[in-house]
């Protein structure tokens, strides 16, 4: 049987740590290191037929994907509780691709232009006493890639539908898309470019050093239609909480969609969104693959899902209890039942195909002398 293709595979055949900063240098440390000897773990052993094993621990930076399984379900249970038995839209933002020069000169800033943005546009419309007239609440996820790897910044925002008032009542979405795409689009590109002008005069893109090249962008992106997609979802809190789990801790790549790694390339399958979402395969030169991948390591602290509204964690708790009350369902939230990650997990004898290891020794991280192990601080589990 043909082993696995993976990232890590790519990664330890193509990366060149030269040149790159300490961020991704940092990720990819992590990420060549995770679930090896130089994590550490523990020492599994069959209770029928004694078969022994190690299991390494992974590094669980939000760039692994061998780690984003589990964060994944742990981070959809918590979400259980704040689910809302109404309609969800599922808004989508994306920066026009001329902006990709300075998302890579100054991440930060573009990335918290673009929440805000989003945010304030959704509001605006919420706010308006001929639409909802109320606050609204959004959970907002920044993705920055496309399915082939390329720089794709945009936002995934789920929305609860419906606004809560001044006075305590819930105003219902009506639209199947939530408000007019093409109202949201220009009052997003309106707002996304006043807020870069502010921050150029003010210095925040200093990186941008040529002779009118912020006032020459600004201009055509004021030119450019901009893309806000809107569309209804789901309206049961499990399939909504499993929607919003897909989008909140996906990355670039998986390893799933890794089909091949040799010596000079790497294959990767991808969905065509402009020939009917028809997937295709992409072969890329190992350095270019590695190349577009650290196109999408975020900057360090940079919190990639942000909460709005009445679903901000400075008052969730008292806004949903108010939306349940106006929708005539105290004490109907929903039950989080944490026994399952509270729960030992369990793991599978290849022998005997049966959920029979149990762990009898721990793995001390095999590393350089005077080194720590990749991630040390942030090992909370041991799985």
């Amino acid at each position: 049987m043909t082993k696995a293709a993976t990232l890590q595979q790519a990664l330890t055949r193509f990366l060149d740590p030269s040149g790159l900063d300490r961020q991704r240098q940092r990720v990819c440390t992590h990420l060549l290191a995770c679930r090896t000897k130089a994590m550490g773990g523990m020492v599994l052993q069959c209770s029928d037929c004694a078969h022994v094993q190690p299991r390494y621990f992974g590094c669980r930076d939000r760039h692994c994907p061998q780690c984003q399984g589990r964060a994944m379900a742990q981070w959809a249970e918590r979400q259980q509780a704040n689910m809302l038995p109404v309609r969800y839209y599922h808004v989508v933002f994306t920066l026009p691709h001329s902006l990709n020069g300075w998302v890579q000169l100054h991440p930060e800033v573009i990335h918290r232009l673009l929440f805000q943005s989003a945010w304030q546009t959704l509001c605006t419309f919420a706010r308006d006493p001929k639409r909802l007239n109320g606050e609204m609440g959004m959970i907002a996820v920044l993705h920055t890639w496309g399915q082939n790897l390329s720089q794709h910044v945009h936002l995934h925002c789920l929305v609860p539908g419906g606004a809560l008032s001044d006075d305590g009542k819930w105003h219902e979405a009506r639209s199947n898309y939530l408000f007019p795409v093409r109202a949201l689009s220009r009052h997003f590109r309106g707002h996304m470019v006043s807020a870069l002008r502010k921050a150029a005069h003010a210095g925040d893109l200093h990186r941008v050093t040529r002779p009118g090249d912020v006032d020459a962008q600004l201009n055509t992106l004021m030119a450019t239609d901009w893309v806000v997609y809107s569309k209804d979802c789901l309206e049961h809190t499990q399939a909504v909480v499993r929607y919003l789990a897909r989008y909140t801790r996906q990355i670039a790549i998986s390893n799933a969609r890794i089909l091949a790694v040799d010596d000079q390339q790497v294959t990767l399958r991808y969905k065509d969104y402009r020939d009917h979402d028809r997937h295709k395969q992409l072969i890329l030169d190992g350095e270019e693959f590695v190349r577009r991948f650290l196109l999408h390591v975020l900057p360090r602290g940079l919190m990639r899902v942000r909460h709005y509204g009445f679903l901000a964690n400075r008052c969730r708790r008292q806004r949903l209890v108010q939306i349940r009350r106006a929708l005539a369902m105290v004490d109907q939230a929903p039950h989080v039942d944490t026994a399952a990650s509270d729960a030992e997990p369990t793991y599978t004898c290849p022998h005997c195909k049966q959920p029979t290891l149990r762990m009898i020794g721990t793995l001390t991280p095999q590393r350089p002398l005077h080194d720590q192990p990749p991630n040390y601080k942030e090992q909370h589990y041991r799985a």
